[in-house]
């Protein structure tokens, strides 16, 4: 066992962990915060995405022990139920999304790649997002959603 700490969406916090404990299983079974999918337990989907120090990660392929004094990210942190920040905004605007299960990875993903990338070409989106599997919408919603996202972010730094 260890003793692991680092900051979730900007509060810091302690877990005792096993040595073998992947990030998202701390995550959603030790600080509750289910908003972080397990959705294939070998990296293939996305659905577990979110950010680490800023950039995208899949927590299902990192240790826990792995995010110390790391400042993590999940989808919880994006906006609140009454006031969705703009990338969960824009995937409602545009419809990019469906059953949703996938839908907080692609978030996540969606706010490392403009963290890094303002302005973001349609490749850039593409590449950005090849990580992270969607079965329902075909992804067109999601690259018009990540578009739209991306403007309303460079208008709020106006």
């Amino acid at each position: 066992m260890s003793t692991v700490q680092f900051a979730v969406n900007g509060t810091p916090v302690s877990a005792e962990v096993e040595d073998q404990k992947l990030l998202v299983e701390v995550l959603r079974d030790t600080l509750g915060l289910t908003g972080t999918h397990v959705g294939c337990d070998t990296s293939q989907c996305g659905a577990c995405t979110v950010l680490v120090d800023g950039q995208a990660v899949k927590s299902c392929t990192m240790l826990a022990v792995q995010a110390a004094g790391t400042q993590v990210s999940t989808v919880e942190g994006m906006g609140r139920a009454d006031a969705l920040g703009p990338i969960q905004q824009a995937f409602v605007d545009c419809h990019g999304l469906q059953c949703g299960f996938c839908t907080p990875g692609m978030i996540m993903a969606t706010a490392g790649l403009l963290a890094e990338h303002p302005n973001p070409t349609d490749d850039q989106i593409v590449h950005a997002l090849e990580g992270n599997l969607c079965r329902c919408t075909g992804y067109v919603n999601i690259v018009a959603a990540v578009r739209q996202a991306a403007t309303a972010m460079a208008a709020d730094k106006r």
